[in-house]
């Protein structure tokens, strides 16, 4: 008994010392890696931002790129589905959805377009080039700009399988989003192996977003509403109440990403304000590219200068609309039409914003109106060093 009792350790020994050599060789030959340093194949850009503060022409830029699959807002269809809940409840529902598109699964969408769907069943699904060209439409060419009035003529019967299937085909996939309001929401998502997230938090002067917002009031009641958790009623905010719960959240993830942050965030963080795009485009969509690894290409330099030297202010039907403006006039525009008791109240409620993300208060209206005076203070993105960061 005492020999068998012996020839069994033996043997296990010998089993642990060969699943060690086994193991050490698959390691060797790259079979077994850290999470360190693997690598997803696709690059993931969140372009993070709220309502009327200029993302949908920061989606364009990427969406335009030869080189990304892009979606404007997918959680739309969270919030439209789960209206009664409020925004803390159906944060974590977005982000489940947001990591699922990430990953060109878009069976997560079963749950909120049940039925037999069509491309043209996605939110704003025509602002998408990528939507809009082979292989999920056959009209356009995949280096075509296209625009989304000439989309949804021919491309909108295309079947729904068809946004997976071109998802798979691109190297980034860039989202936009607006129904974020905490950046540790996304922690999950930046330290998830099989993404690899970088986050644009593209900020604008509140004054300016309230003038865009007033052009837009109806088509903001529902989102509103479940901003303030009003149980599915749709409501006006003539009281500033979400856009200070805006403000506030601009904040929470500036400060997170540039105070004392987590080390996955290292190099994974970059915010633009709109009001430096419009004034210099190009320097600023360089440094975009650059940040999300994309090359800037002629034709694209080229649309990016027809599409911000159009003529004459926004209108209130191009509210949702890329249109050819004259992007610095918009981006002043609330200082000839907003009163200036409304400036006074939008400051009130969001004094921190202004003064955190660089934009200068107005004591009088003939600050207000006095546009030799600038009110955008000096870019202050250089404050922050990664080299004054010591890791965890």
């Amino acid at each position: 008994m005492a020999r068998l009792r012996i020839s069994s350790t033996t043997i296990a020994v010998f089993l642990v010392i060969q699943t060690g050599f086994l193991l050490f060789l698959y390691a060797q030959h790259g079979g077994f890696m850290p999470h360190s340093e693997e690598k997803p194949a696709q690059a993931h850009i969140l372009i993070l931002s709220s309502w009327r503060s200029g993302s949908s022409f920061v989606g364009q830029l990427f969406s335009q790129h030869p080189d990304v699959f892009y979606l404007m807002e997918p959680a739309w269809h969270v919030w439209v589905t789960m209206r009664h809940n409020s925004a803390k409840v159906l944060q974590m529902a977005v982000r489940d959805l947001i990591r699922s598109v990430f990953k060109c699964d878009m069976s997560v969408f079963d749950a909120y377009m049940p039925w037999k769907r069509n491309l043209s069943d996605l939110f704003q699904w025509a602002v998408s080039r990528a939507l809009c060209t082979e292989p999920a439409c056959d009209h356009f060419q995949r280096t075509d700009i296209t625009s989304e009035s000439a989309c949804k003529t021919v491309c909108g019967k295309y079947p729904f399988g068809k946004a997976e299937e071109a998802c798979h085909t691109y190297s980034h996939v860039v989202l936009k989003e607006v129904r974020f309001f905490d950046l540790r929401v996304l922690y999950p998502l930046l330290t998830d192996p099989s993404l690899n997230l970088k986050i644009i938090h593209l900020v604008r002067d509140p004054r300016a977003v309230v003038k865009s917002r007033e052009q837009s009031v109806k088509a903001l009641a529902r989102d509103n509403g479940i901003v303030l958790n009003m149980n599915g009623t749709e409501v006006e905010d003539t009281q500033y109440k979400v856009l200070q719960e805006i403000c506030r959240s601009h904040v929470q993830i500036y400060e997170t990403a540039t105070l004392k942050p987590p080390s996955f965030l290292k190099d994974r963080y970059l915010i633009i304000r709109f009001e430096d795009l419009v004034r210099d485009p190009l320097p600023e969509i360089t440094a975009m590219y650059k940040f999300a690894n994309l090359q800037l290409t002629p034709r694209l330099e080229s649309w990016i200068h027809n599409i911000t030297h159009g003529q004459g202010p926004s209108k209130k039907k191009e509210a949702f609309q890329i249109t050819s403006r004259d992007a610095v006039n918009v981006s002043q525009a609330w200082r000839n039409v907003l009163p200036f008791q409304k400036v006074q109240r939008v400051q009130e409620v969001c004094k921190g914003a202004i003064n955190i993300l660089g934009y200068q208060l107005v004591d009088s209206e003939r600050e207000q109106k006095d546009l030799s005076l600038d009110l955008v203070l000096p870019h202050r993105r250089s404050q922050f060093s990664w080299a004054s960061f010591s890791q965890n």
